[in-house]
């Protein structure tokens, strides 16, 4: 009962709050609605079965896609592949036996309690940006990373996505 009083006050503080730092005390600056510290992590992504079986999904919306081991994100209706390597690997042992909260979500933003825009964690700001865990050379200096992890490469200055094998780089 601890742990989800707990976590009803922790999402009650998210969706309060247009802004969010998380393993840092402030965000940098007034234009970003979500940021993560500087140590050596990064983002997991939500893994769902298919790109196929997600529905309602917006552009803008990254998955780790677990049927053809890939992270994706949508564009002008389609997923789009950023994993490039086919290689990848993921082991769904820890979820097989879990049921999916399809209404589990986390809003952040100005309008988080009204919006109503489909996922799992939503930043509801229109004016403000999203910054990724930034990590010098995530590929060497992330251990053991998770398949369907992203983070920024502040070396190579790239986004590097890793699809349970291999890192892939993106620049823009």
């Amino acid at each position: 009962m601890k742990k989800f009083i707990i976590l009803c006050s922790l999402l009650t503080a998210v969706l309060g709050t247009a802004q969010v730092a998380i393993g840092k005390t402030s965000v940098t600056n007034s234009s970003v609605s979500l940021e993560f510290g500087n140590e050596d992590r990064g983002l997991v992504l939500p893994w769902v079965t298919s790109a196929a079986s997600v529905t309602g999904a917006v552009d803008g919306t990254f998955i780790y896609d677990i049927s053809d081991k890939k992270v994706k994100y949508r564009n002008n209706g389609s997923w789009v592949d950023l994993s490039v390597d086919a290689t990848g690997a993921v082991n769904t042992t820890l979820q097989d036996t879990k049921t999916e909260q399809s209404g589990a979500k986390v809003a952040i933003g100005s309008n988080a309690a009204t919006d109503t825009t489909p996922g799992i964690l939503v930043l509801t700001d229109t004016n403000k940006a999203f910054v990724l865990p930034k990590v010098a050379s995530p590929h060497l200096n992330i251990i053991n990373p998770a398949a369907g992890m992203m983070a920024y490469d502040t070396v190579k200055r790239q986004i590097a996505v890793f699809n349970g094998t291999v890192w892939s780089f993106w620049k823009p």
